[in-house]
C-alpha cells in the first residue's frame, strides 16, 4: 500500500506510539508484506524465526517487536504488538472498505454493459467494452480492463483470509489492497477474488476463469492462463503465463507454477512445479510418473 505522500519515521511512530530507531526525517513510502516489500516500504514480523527474512528483505523500514541491530541504509519501528500496529498504519492511511459510501471516484470506458443491480466501491476504473452481469460486487480500488467479462455473483476484492492466533482467538489482518483485471479477462459465475492485503491481487490479460473459483490474495495469475471450475488458489501465489488449472485443483500458500504446466482435476498443489510438465495427484507429481506408479501398485 503506497501512502498519498510520504511520510517521516517519526509520524510513523508517533501514529503507533513506538520507539523508532534512524533519522527521524528517514521517507516512509508505503506498507508491504514480506513477498512483495519494495524499498521505502515497511514490513512487520513478529517472531524471531522470520527475523533475518525481514531485516535482510527489499524493505527499508522494519516493524518488530523487539530492538535487534539495525541494517545500514534501513530504520527500525520497535513495537510490542507488530501485528496489531501494521493494521493501525494501513487504516489510518488507506481506509476499510465497507460500502457504506459507492461510486465515489469511479471511472467507466466505453461502451460497457453494466447491470443496475452490481454494486460498485469507491475507486474503481473500468475499461472499454466491458460486459458485468446481475450481482456483482467489485470493491474498492479494483481496476478492470478493456473487453472483460464478469459473470453473475462473483466477487471482486473480497478481504483476505488472513488471520493471527492470540490468546484472545483470531485477529483479522486488514486488507487494503486491490484487484486487477487485466485486458480481455472473462471470469465466471460465483467466483471470489481476494483484494491483496497491502498489494494488488492480479489476473493477467487474457485468462478466462469458470464458474466457482477462488483466488486468494496477493496471487498473480499469468497471461493466457485457464482455469477450471471449483480450483481453489490461495493467497501470495504465482501461476506463469499458458497455465491450465483443471477441476478441484487445490494449491497451497506461496507456491509457484511454471509456465504451460497442467494440473489435472483434484490436483493438490504443495510445492513450486516446473513449467511445461502436466501434473496429477493429490501431492502433485508428473502425471507420466503417476501412471507409472499406479501400474506397479497392481501388478505387487
Amino acid at each position: 500500500m503506497t501512502f498519498k505522500s510520504p511520510q517521516s519515521l517519526k509520524t510513523i511512530a508517533e501514529l503507533i506510539n513506538a520507539k523508532f530507531i534512524g533519522d527521524e526525517n528517514f521517507q516512509v513510502y508505503g506498507t508491504n508484506e514480506i513477498h512483495r516489500v519494495k524499498a521505502g516500504e515497511i514490513v512487520f514480523v513478529n517472531h524471531p524465526k522470520y527475523y533475518d527474512k525481514a531485516l535482510n528483505s527489499d524493505a527499508t523500514i522494519i516493524l518488530i517487536d523487539k530492538e535487534v541491530d539495525c541494517p545500514e541504509g534501513k530504520a527500525l519501528l520497535v513495537s510490542d504488538d507488530p501485528f496489531r500496529d501494521f493494521n493501525k498504519i494501513n487504516e489510518h492511511y488507506q481506509g476499510i472498505q465497507t460500502f457504506e459510501t459507492t461510486n465515489q471516484n469511479l471511472k467507466i470506458g466505453k461502451n460497457c454493459k453494466i447491470h443496475p443491480s452490481v454494486i460498485i466501491g469507491n475507486d474503481v476504473t473500468i475499461g472499454s467494452n466491458c460486459m458485468i452481469f446481475p450481482n456483482v460486487v467489485i470493491g474498492d480500488r479494483t481496476v478492470i480492463g478493456n473487453n472483460c467479462i464478469i459473470q453473475s455473483g462473483t466477487v471482486l476484492g473480497g478481504d483476505a483470509f488472513y488471520y493471527n492466533k492470540n490468546a484472545e482467538g483470531y485477529r483479522k489482518m486488514l486488507s487494503v489492497g486491490n484487484v486487477i483485471l487485466e485486458d480481455n479477462v472473462e471470469i465466471g459465475n460465483l467466483c471470489t477474488i481476494d483484494r491483496g492485503v497491502t498489494d494488488s491481487t492480479i489476473i493477467g490479460a487474457g485468462s478466462i476463469l469458470d464458474n466457482q473459483i477462488q483466488i486468494g490474495h496477493d496471487t498473480i495469475i499469468g497471461k493466457k492462463v485457464l482455469i477450471a471450475s471449483q480450483a481453489g488458489i490461495a493467497g501470495c501465489c504465482i501461476i506463469e503465463d499458458d497455465v491450465q488449472i483443471w477441476g478441484q485443483v487445490g494449491m497451497a500458500s506461496g507456491k509457484r507454477v511454471g509456465k504451460g504446466a497442467v494440473l489435472l482435476g483434484k490436483t493438490g498443489v504443495n510445492r513450486d512445479l516446473e513449467g511445461g510438465k502436466t501434473y496429477f495427484g493429490s501431492l502433485a507429481e508428473e502425471f507420466r510418473e503417476y501412471l507409472k506408479k499406479e501400474v506397479k501398485l497392481k501388478n505387487l
